[in-house]
């Protein structure tokens, strides 16, 4: 039986961790994802940047719908939007707030993750219906941002992308993040490269047991 919404949403939780993919090619998507599903990565995000990056998704969904969270980023308008969940996208993640992208998710039953930087962007989205609120760029803001916006508003659900790696990825969670977006800390430039897919898997099990420190400490 498919998995529900819920159910994704609660396996992406749990694992804490969104790999954020910008391949150099489609074919590259299949090792990559192997390689993150063993370190225990399963939300796998194909940004629109990566080269076929539909039929990527599509292949993807196919081969590890059962074990993976596949889902789109850069997602730019609601065509898109439509197409990669048509493909098999089980969220749609976009670097910024466009109302017709979460309606058109939120339509199919999708998770949406909308990004949003100041708190007039984060609540609207959220008000609009996001699942969880992308953060971005998080780069500059750094973690106390999330605290100072969630004494105020407990009820968002926010998640950081932009500068997340092995040494903050905690501190975020510590801060309120529901899970972290990771893209080159997690899935460097130079392991694709390599087809080093061991150095992704070591980096994905250190990425998800930050994580679990964070929440149990």
């Amino acid at each position: 039986m498919p998995r529900t919404k819920e159910q994704h949403m609660a396996a992406v939780v749990e694992s804490g961790v969104v790999a954020v993919i910008r391949a150099q090619s489609r074919e590259q998507l299949a090792d990559i994802a192997q390689a993150l599903l063993a370190g225990g990565v399963v939300a796998i995000e194909v940004t629109m940047s990566t080269p076929k990056a539909i039929s990527g998704i599509e292949m993807l969904a196919d081969r590890f719908g059962d074990r993976a969270v596949v889902g789109v980023g850069t997602c730019l308008d609601a065509a898109t939007a439509a197409d990669a969940i048509a493909a098999g996208a089980q969220f749609v993640v976009s670097p910024v707030f466009k109302p017709q992208i979460v309606e058109t998710t939120r339509g199919y039953g999708k998770i949406s993750i909308p990004g949003a930087f100041t708190p007039t962007e984060i609540y609207a989205a959220w008000s609009a219906g996001a699942d969880v609120v992308k953060v971005f760029p998080s780069t500059a803001l750094g973690p106390g941002y999330f605290k100072d916006l969630l004494a105020p508003l407990p009820q968002l659900r926010l998640t950081p992308t932009g500068g997340v790696d092995l040494k903050n990825a905690g501190d975020w969670i510590k801060a309120g993040a529901v899970f972290v977006g990771a893209g080159s800390s997690l899935v460097s430039k130079d392991a694709m490269a390599r087809s080093d897919w061991d150095a992704i898997t070591a980096n994905a099990r250190a990425f998800v047991e930050a994580v679990r420190k964070a929440r149990s400490g």
